[in-house]
């Protein structure tokens, strides 16, 4: 009976609070939303682009707010309450997502303004002072959580999950970047070694996050977690070298290449973001195995 006493008062507090919108943290997810908005309009506009970067960059400016607008609703309702009882750490996961979209977010704002901002480009420069417009948004919603709210996160706003989160951003980053690769098929067989860990990244974050689910699984996750780290290092560590030798070998950086246009430039990014997720796979290995020997993570 104690059981179901609690959940009927859990349920009772699961009730609509449209007045959430007028708190400042409703205020600073409806700024959020429409300001992404205004931006992907703007970009929009600016005009279509089979470029991966323009394609990633109206991603961004559209997965964001919907997450944002998600999350939103469910606090409106009250449903977080609910989910934070039965299925989830729900400020760990807001706060999580928060800091994805401060990366993607940022890291669009970059991007945009590298390959579209010039001093003739007026436009350009107005989506790129929107997009950093975003970025800073989400960014005060990390500092809010973080110093003013204190929220402790419990996996994705914590260490182990914001590894898999940056892991899985610079991933994205890579694919985005890829170009040169085909008909030479050491560069193929980096792209294929780049996607094997891709997938399996988001549900190992998916598991932590719901953690009836994670309970429910007939096997270890940290050792399957483990596992494919290991994995994952391995295929780095590969391409890591691959790449450079079958890119770069006979093959310097030209005169006239400009950073923003020139594919000798995209393919160094290429190289330069293998590096990093090569070091963040592996500083996830020796947390996650520390962890498996009983070390205390903090």
């Amino acid at each position: 009976m104690g059981i179901v006493n609690d959940v009927k008062d859990t349920l009772s507090k699961a009730v609509f609070n449209p007045s959430s919108l007028l708190s400042g943290r409703g205020g600073l997810h409806m700024a959020q939303i429409i300001l992404c908005l205004v931006t992907f309009v703007l970009g929009l506009f600016r005009g279509g682009s089979s470029h991966t970067y323009w394609i990633y960059a109206m991603f961004t400016w559209a997965f964001c707010p919907i997450m944002t607008l998600f999350i939103t609703v469910i606090e409106m309702f009250g449903l977080d309450i609910v989910l934070n009882m039965f299925c989830m750490d729900w400020g760990d996961f807001t706060t999580g997502m928060a800091m994805s979209s401060s990366l993607m977010t940022i890291s669009v704002a970059i991007t945009y303004a590298n390959f579209y901002a010039c001093l003739k480009c007026l436009y350009g420069w107005i989506v790129t002072v929107f997009a950093f417009l975003c970025g800073f948004l989400y960014i005060l919603e990390v500092l809010k959580d973080k110093f003013l709210d204190k929220k402790k996160g419990s996996y994705l706003a914590a260490l182990p999950g914001f590894c898999k989160v940056l892991e899985a951003f610079v991933s994205c980053m890579i694919f985005v970047s890829l170009t040169g690769y085909r008909g030479k098929p050491a560069l193929i067989l980096c792209v294929i070694a780049y996607i094997i860990p891709f997938p399996i990244l988001p549900l190992i974050i998916a598991t932590n996050i719901f953690k009836k689910l994670k309970n429910c699984l007939p096997f270890n996750l940290d050792r399957f977690v483990f596992v494919f780290l290991v994995i994952s290092v391995v295929l780095y560590i590969f391409t890591a070298i691959m790449w450079p030798i079958f890119t770069f070998r006979h093959n310097p950086r030209p005169s006239d290449c400009p950073p923003s246009f020139c594919i000798w430039a995209i393919q160094f990014m290429v190289a330069f973001f293998t590096y990093v997720n090569l070091i963040l796979f592996t500083v996830d290995l020796i947390f996650t195995l520390l962890g498996i020997c009983g070390f205390k993570r903090t």
